[in-house]
């Protein structure tokens, strides 16, 4: 008998850890090159700084696509995208959506009135898999004030207003990075991608965010 007990210890531990894995909270960061984490060297992507500032109880998957659009009929659609199909596949508890950047390009904008339609079938696609799965979306950060044929107006004026209304309707929860990385120049050096220090605050406003309703899946 004595011998049995060591062994029925490392079942239990075994199958302890086995269910604390199991358990875990799946995270889907969905989105375009600030979410893949380019301008930063290394892994400081926001997804990546995510993961740790929830920590074990949490398992955080990055499935950014540098250049994606949400519009379907953009230059680069994110639903084309191999990421598309593979967040979906994961079945995540959490969706963080940041898309609409790449879509304030002028031969993109010109489709604006798809938009909407467009970002509703995302959030379909995602219920899809998953009905329960809490679903959030982010404004975009702003520019300063242009580059790569993205601008602030258009972030601000046509983007974010058209995002907040996806939001309402489908009843998504908002996180504001627009207003996160507000006046901070120095944090986005090529004037669309944040730096290391810039993905460190969007990690935190989505921690923030994202956190107390996980808790309660």
């Amino acid at each position: 008998m004595k011998f049995l007990t060591p062994l029925l210890f490392a079942v239990t531990a075994s199958v302890a850890s086995a269910q604390s894995a199991a358990v875990k909270t799946k995270v889907a960061c969905v989105g375009d090159s600030i979410t893949q984490g380019v301008g930063a060297p290394g892994d400081k992507s926001y997804p990546a700084q995510l993961g740790t500032l929830l920590g074990e109880g949490f398992e955080v998957k990055n499935f950014g696509n540098s250049g994606s659009t949400l519009l379907r009929t953009g230059d680069k659609p994110y639903e084309r995208q191999g990421q598309y199909k593979a967040m979906l596949e994961m079945k995540a508890d959490v969706y963080v959506i940041k898309l609409g950047t790449n879509d304030t390009k002028p031969h993109n904008w010109v489709k604006r009135e798809e938009f909407k339609p467009s970002g509703f079938a995302l959030v379909e696609a995602i219920r899809g898999v998953n009905p329960a799965a809490k679903i959030f979306v982010c404004l975009p950060v702003p520019a300063f004030p242009a580059n790569f044929g993205i601008t602030d107006e258009v972030i601000r004026t046509g983007v974010i207003p058209q995002l907040k209304e996806i939001a309402a309707e489908k009843k998504l929860g908002v996180i504001d990075l627009y207003t996160v990385l507000q006046g901070r120049p120095e944090m986005v050096p090529d004037k669309v991608h944040p730096n290391a220090a810039g993905y460190t605050l969007i990690s935190e406003a989505v921690r923030q965010a994202i956190a107390p309703v996980a808790v309660g899946k």
